[in-house]
Parts: C-alpha cells; structure tokens; sequence
C-alpha cells in the first residue's frame, strides 16, 4: 500500500512539472509573430522575450532561499503555478502591449519557481536513486517544451492567434488545483538554509563563472533564436503559421539525441573542453549561415544541427558547473548557476531585438553568432590554462617525491 502511495505521489509530481512548463512553451514560437502581428518593432520584442529572463534571475536565488528558511518547498510550487495560469490569462484578455510583456515577465517568475520542483522531488526517493529522479524530471521538461512548441504554430494556423493563450490558461487552471495535493514530508527539510557568505565563497571558484559565462552566452543564443527570432525569419521567407511546427521539430528531435550523444561519444572522445569547443564552433556557424537560407529545406536542415549543437552544449556545462565543487556546497552552487545563466536569458534576445530593428532580423543572428565564437576563443584560452595547470601540478609533485 505505502508502494502505491509513493508511486502515485510521484506521478502527480510528474504531471504538475509537466503541466508548469507545457503552458509556457505553447505559445513561444509564435509569440514574436504574434506581437509583430499587432504592431511591436523588434527592439520591443526582444525586450519581452528578454523579460523572462529578468525576472527568472531577479527571483530564482531569493525563491531557493527563502524556501529553505522556511523549509517549505510546496507553496512556491502552488504559486509557481498560479503564476504560469496568470501570464497566460493576460496574454488572452489584451493586445496592450504593455501587458504584454508583463504577462512574458510573469511567466519567468513562474519559471523561477522551478527550484522548488527540484529539490522536493528527489526527497521521494532514496540517496541512491536520486540521480535517476533528476533524469526523470529533466526529461519531462523537454517533454513538455517540446509538445508544447510543436502544436503552436498549427493550433494558430487553425483556430487564431489567441487559441494557445486559451490552451494554456486551461492546463495551467488543472496544474494549479493538482498542486495543492502534492505531497511534501511534514517533518519539513533536512537542509540548513542557503548562508550568503557561503554563495560568495561558492561565486568566486574560477571554474563556476567560466561556465556560467559559457552558459550566458549559449542561452542568450537559443533565447535569440529558437525561443526568439526564429520564427519571424521562417514566415519571411514563406513557412505559414502552421507550418512552423516543422522549424520546431527539425530543432528540438535533435536537440533531445545529442544529450544522449554527449556522454556517450563525444566527452569520452574528445573531453570536456574540446568537447565544447566543438559543439560552441558548430553553434555558432549554423546561427550565422540562417541569415543566408532563403529555402524552407535548408532552413529545417540549419535548425537540425543547430539543435543537435546547442544539444551538446547544455548538459556539458551542467556538469561541469558543480564537478569541481565540493559536495557540501555543490547545491549552492546550482542555485549560482541557474541564477547567472538567466542574464543570457534576457541579454541576448534584448540586444538581438535591437540589431534587429536598426538593421532588419538578419542582424540578430549575426549577434549570437558571434556571441559563439566568442566562447569558442574564451574555450581554447582557458583550456590551454587548464592543461598547463594541469602539467604544473604534475611536475610539482614528480619534484616533491623526487
């Protein structure tokens, strides 16, 4: 009985992470679309989709924090909820577009509360099983980034541009009732709440802000692209609004594969830095070649290895966020880099809307292309550090035993 009582809660976890993150993809690929339709410029646009960012780096280190202070992780998840179906619903009522991009804030601020989702969630399992929890809960989320941003542009297509808006008010109205019966242990947190001087100490360590910087600067190019223009320079060369779930598919299938590939071939071949090195180069050119695509096959084979090459670059600097961390702080660590990594969240889509309205969408890409080489020359230096590092410690120690 207690078995069926643990896999139920955990399903209903399952379903509710699902439900948070659903809603809010809905309506991504056809949100720049949309605004242009109503008359936003592209500097306003990018300022909009840069707001999810804003609020999410704004509130996702204080949500984590004053959660563990109070050692309660539900309420943020209820609210996190309640947030989601709010944003939705004003993108429903209004064309303001001032409410607008309030509703694209809110919807980061809903975002934020994601932290709370996954630390209550591995505590339905035992310390062995832990890592397989995040897996589960990791995938749901492409999962529901995926269903969600390939039906948008046909359920546009069908039943108008304010049909997603409607189909997430409605998911996100069942995800807020189911939340109130998740289950959080009554004995609270086993966890002593986040110490400032503890995050300072943990924000200095070199190898967390070369990462955070590399993540910066690969999301402000999926922020600026799949999540952002991409979609406008797609209808200006002749996809129709439905047809904009091919653009998501063509992106996203490989995006998911590569996580796979990641750790199976390409690290183990090549390394951690090279590996990125690699995927960081071959991001950069498919973003920089999609400004010269004047085809719809060409643009779906661009989208492919541009999903397959941001794919790689995640989950890599996931890792290699908290593996030189010790354990002990290696949760403060992840609330650090989950914090710094939304500034690419609103940097690069804020900025490419501006290249973008001065010099028409092409120039956006150009932007976050060079954005990717730019890492590409942050990895190569700091690679070569780290090995001469590496040989110093290792001649250190032959002079010592000698």
């Amino acid at each position: 009985m207690e078995k069926i009582n643990s896999n139920n809660r955990k399903n209903l976890f399952i379903v509710v992470s699902f439900l948070l993150w659903f809603p809010q993809f809905m309506y991504v690929p056809i949100l720049s679309p949309y605004m242009e339709s109503i008359g936003a410029k592209y500097t306003f646009i990018g300022i909009v989709l840069s707001s999810y960012g804003i609020t999410q780096l704004i509130c996702r280190l204080p949500i984590g924090i004053f959660s563990d202070i109070i050692k309660l992780r539900k309420p943020f998840m209820i609210f996190g909820m309640f947030a989601s179906m709010s944003s939705c619903l004003i993108f429903l009522l209004t064309d303001s577009l001032a409410w607008i991009l309030a509703a694209r804030a809110l919807a980061g601020v809903s975002a934020a509360s994601w932290v709370a989702f996954t630390v209550l969630y591995p505590s339905y399992f035992t310390a062995e099983k832990v890592h397989r929890a995040m897996g589960s809960i990791s995938f749901i989320v492409v999962l529901a980034q995926f269903l969600g941003m390939t039906f948008s542009g046909s359920i546009v297509s069908t039943w108008g541009w304010k049909a997603p808006f409607w189909i997430g008010v409605g998911f996100s109205l069942i995800g807020l009732i189911l939340s109130f019966f998740i289950f959080e242990p009554k004995e609270g947190i086993d966890r002593e709440p986040i110490k400032l001087k503890e995050l300072a100490a943990v924000m200095r360590e070199p190898v967390l802000l070369k990462v955070s910087l590399l993540s910066i600067l690969a999301h402000s190019i999926i922020f600026s692209t799949m999540f952002g223009f991409t979609s406008n320079y797609a209808l200006s060369i002749g996809f129709k609004a439905g047809e904009l779930t091919f653009i998501v598919a063509a992106f996203m299938i490989p995006h998911a594969i590569a996580t796979l590939f990641m750790g199976k071939y390409l690290v183990p071949q090549f390394g951690e830095w090279r590996s990125l090195r690699i995927a960081f180069l071959l991001a950069s050119f498919f973003t920089l070649v999609i400004p010269f695509v004047q085809t719809k096959g060409l643009l779906l084979i661009v989208q492919g290895f541009s999903g397959f090459a941001l794919g790689l670059i995640f989950p890599l600097l996931l890792g290699m966020s908290i593996e030189k961390i010790p354990l002990a702080k290696r949760a403060t660590a992840m609330g650090a880099y989950q914090a710094l990594y939304a500034v690419g969240i609103f940097a690069g889509p804020f900025f490419a809307g501006m290249f973008n309205s001065l010099l028409g969408v092409e120039a956006g890409f150009y932007f976050v292309g060079i954005l990717g080489l730019f890492a590409t020359v942050l990895i190569i230096i700091w690679s070569r550090n780290e090995v001469n590092a590496e040989n110093f410690n290792k001649g250190k120690t032959v002079t010592e035993k000698a």
